[in-house]
Formats: C-alpha cells, structure tokens, sequence
C-alpha cells in the first residue's frame, strides 16, 4: 500500500464560505438510469469551490494556506487578496505559504502568476489553460500535470500538451505558470479493495465471465477465449483503439498533431 505524503500542507480547516456540500451522480444519468457502471458508495466529500477563472486582475494575493482537495488530485491554494476577497486555485509546484500571485495580462514568470498566453514566454510551463476568453482554465488541471509553450504564431500559440498532442490556443487566453503540485499522486498503490470503495469505485466482472445474454464475450464451456477479432463493449460497441473524435468538430482546425499512442 502507497499513500500520500500530507506533510506539507497547512494544519487548517476549508474556508465555510468556499465550501458547498455536493450530491454525486455516481455513474447515472438525469433519469437516475446507470450509464457509466462500477460506480457507486465512496465517501461523502465537501465540494471547495475553486477559481478557474482568476478575474481579479492587477490585485496582488497572498497564499495563506496550501489544502488537499478531496474532489482533484492536485493541490488547492487559499488566497487572500489585498481587497479582502478570498478563493481557492490550484496549486502549482512550488508555490508556498506566504508567496504573492497576480493576474495580469503580463506579470512576472513565477508559479502561480496568471496571464495572456501570448505574453508567456517560449519553453514555459503552465497549466489551468483558457480554450475560449473568459471561460476559466479547461485544460490541463491534474495532479502532476502542465503544458509547454512552444511558439507564437501571430494571433495564436502553438502550445505542446501533457499527452504529447500540439495545438494552437488563441493568444488572448490566459495561463498559470508552473507545474501542477502532487506529482506523486501515479506513484499511489490502493493496496486493498476498500480503498477502492472509498473512492466510489465498485467491483467489475469480467465479460468471460458473464453469460451471453449479458455480454458479447459471455458463455462458453469452461474457459473461452474472446471469440470476436475486435473488442467489444457490453452493448457490442467496438472499443480499443476505435477513434471516438467527432471529425466535423469545430476545435479540429487547432490541432497540429494527435497525441502519440
């Protein structure tokens, strides 16, 4: 069993004005019908309301209090803003307790500062990228995880992403500097199945092991083998390596190049 390393995180309770409690849909759609299986149970969790946006321009903050978020695997920084406003955003690496952060159309290149990409400079990491102006950061929020800044092309910037594919992002969206915190959290080992349950995850049967009826790899005397070339889905949907990108969606012109396989 491998856990987490708490150690660094401040010894405080979530701020009350930024925490909502939060009803999880676990795996079932608006009919209460289940569309996603082997979800259900996990612990109850309190949802911190994290600014993805940071439209506090020009306003210094100051990080008051670095959390663990039970909702992410990254981080969560508290910050307290000069005018008296306070909120929560994901911590990059090697942002701490007391460091100032601004958001800017152009600030200093330090963990934390948000800013117009097209200002950033290249070779940069950031994360918690915008893919349309004044949406919040969409892109790039894990635990570990963060973008390279390759180029800019005029009005665009060719930006590499954690799974290796390049696309262009319109330079009028914003950034934050830095890699995300928690790298550790691919190194975590479960260790046991009620860790599992903790998280929400319930137990999944094989298809082999099911009976026709129920699966298109059920059946069989004894142990079979798959019995069709390409895998299949319960519903007989073929999977594995089937391309699920609509081809006519409008954000395909952005990218440059697919991630590699």
């Amino acid at each position: 069993m491998q856990g987490y390393d708490f150690s660094n995180l401040t010894k405080i309770d979530p701020l009350k004005s930024l925490v909502v409690g939060s009803h999880r849909r676990v795996g079932r759609n608006n009919q209460g019908r289940i569309t996603s299986p082997h979800r259900g149970g996990g612990v109850k969790r309190a949802y911190r309301i994290i600014d993805f946006k940071q439209q506090k321009f020009d306003i210094p903050a100051v990080v008051s209090a670095i959390e663990y978020d039970p909702n992410r695997t990254s981080r969560i920084a508290r910050l307290s803003y000069r005018d008296g406003a306070k909120a929560y955003i994901l911590a990059p690496q090697d942002l701490k307790v007391g460091d100032s952060v601004i958001t800017s159309e152009q600030t200093p290149v330090r963990p934390g500062n948000r800013m117009k990409i097209k200002n950033i400079p290249q070779g940069t990491l950031v994360h918690n990228i915008e893919l349309s102006p004044k949406r919040g950061g969409q892109i790039v929020r894990s635990a570990g995880s963060a973008a390279q800044v390759l180029a800019h092309d005029g009005a665009l910037t060719q930006v590499q992403l954690p799974s290796s594919e390049m696309r262009m992002v319109l330079g009028e969206c914003y950034a934050s500097i830095g890699q995300l915190s928690n790298a550790e959290h691919g190194l975590v080992w479960l260790g046991k199945a009620g860790r599992s349950r903790w998280l929400g995850r319930r137990p999944k049967v094989r298809g082999t092991a099911m009976n026709p009826v129920d699966h298109p790899y059920g059946g069989g005397e004894g142990k079979q083998s798959r019995g069709t070339r390409r895998p299949k889905t319960r519903h007989g949907k073929v999977t594995g390596g089937h391309k699920t990108r609509n081809r006519k969606k409008k954000s395909n012109k952005f990218v440059l190049r697919r991630r590699i396989k």
